[in-house]
């Protein structure tokens, strides 16, 4: 099958509706991915705060990292199931699932009493969370044409970074009609008991339900996203792929290689960028609004720099993007957190700046990933790849909430050990294969 949805003339009615649809659905799971990552920083302090209760302050970086990494471990899961199940049952049937799971269990994630409970249930929801990269990824990949790859990796960054800026959107409306919400409660008879678990401590747990709207998405995919014709054809005569191939057949150099590139991106976010919100919480001395505030800037920096990170990998080349976002990331987050920061525009400012280097990666990550890989085994590859690194940036944020404690609460400096790992990437990318220009494998 050639690499064009169409081998001449314009796209046909039939070809423009499964651009169109494939597109839409896949941005909007992105989307909603990046509203699921935004949500647990948003809400992370003020929910341990109140389920930990006065002793708090002690622990609460080792089960904000635990979350974490439970949330980590999970995407990375639910990367390879997910991904296994797309190259099995196709990226459609599979995405729907993917959705649904971590839309339910995100919104579940509101009736926690307990900060094990929140671990359980982020958990779960990641499965899902970890599979719709893979699958939308794959499906959106396929389907266009090759040039159009730049322009899709961007916008898969943009789509998920929207949806972290889309959340903090959110929680900070939240904080200036609490008022209104509280009066509308009362109005429609709402339990006194009830309405202040909803709208105490920032209103951590109606942000929390919120988390169940993607479920919304699964009927539209359902209804309207057709498969990926690629797919079709390379499995009709195919044997049911396990995910033992990925390592088979020459591509185990591939898998180890992007999983290598995709944990140093995630660690890098995780460890340091993620803690973005809260660190503003704290250095405010907990103005409302502060951590609102840091993950709008974090998210609008993201937002431009994942969509310019795909078009930097066009103009130069694949290795040679990630060589100059490494440098950037470093370079960054080393002024960022070690420079004595007090809360205000110029700390925001820089938030934005170093939100934007550290996410470009994911405008990067959907263009290289597919291009290591045959549709056969693409989403199940490209899944384990980039969610098997966040396995081992869940290793990392626990050794991050570790340093929390031992630095007394103290972000900027832990913070400022775990960005070192961008270096390693500064090395590591000059071992890679270089696939700019080439056609997806078939």
């Amino acid at each position: 099958m050639i690499d064009q949805p169409v081998s001449c003339g314009e796209p046909s009615r039939t070809t423009r509706y499964a651009l169109t649809m494939t597109l839409a659905a896949a941005l909007l799971g992105w989307m909603f991915d990046g509203f699921e990552m935004g949500l647990f920083p948003l809400v992370a302090r003020p929910a341990l705060m109140e389920l930990m209760g006065p002793e708090a302050s002690k622990t609460i970086g080792t089960w904000f990292s635990v979350i974490i990494a439970m949330f980590l471990v999970g995407a990375a899961c639910g990367g390879l199931f997910f991904g296994w199940l797309g190259d099995r049952i196709g990226r459609v049937r599979a995405l729907v699932w993917s959705v649904a799971t971590y839309a339910i269990f995100s919104g579940l994630c509101g009736f926690a009493t307990a900060p094990w409970h929140l671990a359980v249930l982020r958990f779960i929801a990641s499965l899902g969370m970890g599979g719709e990269w893979a699958l939308g990824v794959a499906l959106v990949m396929e389907v266009w044409p090759s040039s159009s790859r730049p322009m899709l990796a961007g916008l898969i960054g943009v789509a998920s970074n929207a949806g972290f800026l889309l959340i903090a959107l959110m929680g900070l409306g939240l904080t200036k009609v609490i008022g209104s919400i509280d009066s509308f409660f009362t109005t429609i008879g709402m339990p006194v008991e009830w309405k202040n678990a909803l709208l105490s401590n920032s209103a951590w747990r109606l942000l929390l339900f919120l988390g169940a709207t993607p479920a919304i998405l699964t009927f539209f995919i359902r209804l309207f996203v057709p498969e990926s014709p690629r797919w079709k054809q390379a499995t009709a005569h195919s044997p049911a792929n396990r995910i033992s191939d990925i390592f088979k057949g020459g591509l185990a150099k591939s898998t180890i290689q992007g999983s290598i590139l995709g944990a140093i991106i995630l660690l890098g976010t995780w460890g340091s960028t993620q803690w973005l919100p809260a660190w503003a919480d704290k250095l405010s001395g907990q103005i409302p609004t502060a951590k609102s505030w840091a993950q709008i800037w974090s998210a609008t920096g993201a937002i431009v720099g994942a969509f310019l990170a795909a078009y930097l990998a066009k103009w130069t080349s694949r290795r040679w993007a990630y060589f100059i976002l490494c440098i950037l990331a470093a370079g960054s987050c080393a002024y960022l957190f070690r420079t004595p920061f007090e809360y205000g525009g110029w700390f925001l400012f820089w938030v934005f700046i170093v939100g934007g280097v550290t996410a470009s990666f994911f405008g990067w990550l959907p263009l290289y990933l597919p291009e290591l890989f045959p549709t056969r085994i693409r989403a199940t590859a490209q899944g384990f790849a980039y969610n098997i690194g966040r396995v081992l940036a869940a290793a990392g944020t626990l050794g991050a909430g570790r340093l929390l404690n031992y630095f007394n609460e103290d972000y900027a400096r832990m913070c400022a050990v775990v960005s070192l790992v961008y270096c390693l990437g500064i090395v590591f990318i000059w071992f890679c294969p270089e696939t700019k220009g080439r056609p997806l494998p078939e």
